[in-house]
């Protein structure tokens, strides 16, 4: 190859390289909103999304009028594919027991703030009546978190305020 092939090459290589990284440029971080509450407000990259308060009360984010807030979520058995979690952790039943609340497949884990770290640890039915350790995934500082939610999932608890969504 001449010097000239070569060159052309290269600068072709490097302006994809830099298309490329264009490409996948990260959104604006989300308005910085209070912890979820009755009534309080939710961002709209949330709506729909379930969570759930320490004293056991379920929420879903909803468009009330333009406004979005978290409302009571009264189905008794709740089951979403967009789930919040606010600070120290919020656990769900997976497949391994009645009723889940998380179905197995890939996840995807989204900060909603740039210095939140989503964390998941999930312990799963190893034979009947048994579950074993929890094994947790973190995600790096202000990174989306990938993993995969196992098919027999007993429980699992999502910790960091983060938007986790079935992909």
């Amino acid at each position: 190859m001449s010097q000239r092939t070569v060159s052309t090459v290269a600068s072709i290589m490097l302006s994809a390289s830099v298309f490329a990284v264009q490409g996948c440029v990260r959104p604006d971080p989300v308005v910085e909103l209070p912890a979820p509450s009755a009534g309080g407000p939710c961002a709209e990259s949330v709506a729909a999304a379930l969570t759930r308060l320490a004293d056991g009360q379920t929420l879903q984010c909803r468009n009330d009028s333009g406004e979005y807030r978290w409302e009571s979520f009264t189905d008794p058995y709740p089951n979403s594919d967009r789930w919040v979690s606010a600070g120290s952790g919020l656990t769900l039943s997976g497949q391994g027991r009645r009723n889940p609340e998380m179905l197995s497949g890939k996840w995807i884990g989204y900060p909603l703030d740039p210095a939140a770290r989503c964390r998941a640890e999930q312990a799963v039915v190893v034979r009947a009546g048994e579950v074993g350790e929890p094994r947790a995934t973190v995600g790096e500082l202000g990174e989306p978190l990938e993993f995969e939610v196992l098919p027999l999932m007993f429980t699992i608890t999502l910790g960091g305020d983060c938007l986790w969504q079935k992909s």
